[in-house]
């Protein structure tokens, strides 16, 4: 029937496609019987295909560490790799959507709950298994380089890092620009020795590179933390407020980034079998790496938490100073006010009322009074 027709793809065909292929099936006809192909022109890049190719940052097969010349797609290079003994295949991946990441998920077998979180991002750091599958998440995070930290300065760039690990291939998916892993591959190309370890190498060259990372912001934000402490215990404070809480909340944005990686790590180095004795050692030093960034970052949130005590501590001072001020003055206007408050009501038997030298006298007696208790509030610190 016609409402059962289908495209080549086995999707439901709708009324102008039917139209179409009802009109053009004659052409098509005449052409196969003189030797042509129809649909040779009519699709020659699947749209899925060519979103694929854009999703794909880089695709290598590595046998005994070293990278071998480029195999077609990803689905060949698996297969090559298949075929030697410790060969695996690296795939990279920038930011695939639902649809991109089917046909990798039905090449290499991926569980569809791991490549939902794939797809969404915004994974709190963990690791877990889908059969020989692994699949372990990172919280990205570098510094970003700022002249002068404002109430809107960025200070942490995060991003997403995901891995599938597996027997014979490793898949990397980063999401954002705070961790490029080009230098990663890079530099355990440069190693081969490393490389033979297989997929978990990458998981390793990817952690280490990562936490490297975190090792440099947490050293951009100490010395952020040394200029905001210097600028409100300074002699003339101008320690703004908003700039603390600024790189405070910066700060909570990098610790949820580092502080949830310690236990991957810790499953890595303890209970997970597929990782080496050989490179246990390597992710150890990673964790070591991590755990004085943790440590750091520990400090830094004490640090700037007793600073931002100390700077409204500061403000109250302040107030109290100002009011103090505010004060003394008003002392100084009440005896003014009260003298002519005295000789303002105007009785006929006023003390002085008719002297000649009357105003005067209670002008300077003002002044007098006036300046005695401006003294008196001077030394007691008042004003």
């Amino acid at each position: 029937m016609v409402d059962d027709m289908r495209d080549d793809n086995g999707r439901r065909a709708s009324n102008g496609d039917r139209l179409t292929r009802a009109f053009t099936a004659p052409a098509r006809v005449m052409g196969r019987l003189v030797g042509l192909s129809g649909d040779a022109d009519a699709n020659p890049v699947p749209a899925q295909a060519g979103e694929r190719r854009d999703a794909i940052v880089d695709c290598a097969i590595y046998l005994d560490g070293i990278r071998q010349p480029a195999a077609g797609d990803y689905r060949e290079a698996l297969v090559q790799a298949r075929r030697h003994r410790g060969g695996f295949v690296w795939l990279g991946l920038h930011a695939p959507d639902q649809q991109q990441m089917a046909g990798i998920a039905d090449a290499f077998g991926l569980h569809e709950l791991a490549v939902e979180d794939v797809v969404s991002a915004g994974q709190r750091p963990k690791l877990e298994q889908f059969g020989e599958v692994h699949f372990l998440a990172l919280r990205a995070a570098r510094y970003v380089e700022h002249k002068e930290l404002t109430e809107h300065s960025e200070v942490v760039e995060t991003g997403q890092i995901m891995l599938f690990i597996g027997p014979d291939f490793v898949i990397s998916v980063r999401h954002g620009e705070a961790c490029r892993l080009k230098p990663v591959r890079e530099h355990l190309e440069a190693r081969p020795e490393l490389l033979k370890q297989g997929p978990w190498a990458v998981a390793y060259g990817v952690l280490d590179h990562v936490v490297d990372l975190y090792v440099e912001a947490a050293d951009g934000i100490s010395q952020d933390v040394d200029l905001i402490e210097e600028s409100v215990f300074a002699r003339d404070s101008s320690g703004r407020m908003q700039r603390i809480y600024q790189l405070k909340r910066e700060l909570v944005e990098f610790k949820r980034a580092v502080l949830p990686l310690q236990r991957p790590l810790q499953l890595l180095i303890g209970d997970t079998p597929e990782v080496t004795k050989e490179l246990r050692k390597y992710f150890r030093d990673v964790q070591d790496h991590l755990a004085r960034v943790v440590d750091q970052v520990s400090s830094f949130d004490d640090l700037l938490i007793s600073i931002m005590q100390a700077r409204l501590a500061q403000v109250t001072v302040d107030q109290n100073n100002d009011m103090r001020k505010v004060a003394a003055w008003a002392s100084i206007a009440a005896v003014v006010t009260a003298i002519a408050g005295i000789y303002g009501m105007n009785f006929d038997f006023m003390p002085e009322t008719h002297w000649t030298y009357g105003y005067p006298l209670a002008l300077s007696v003002m002044l007098a009074a006036s300046f005695a208790v401006y003294r008196m509030l001077r030394r007691s610190g008042w004003l």
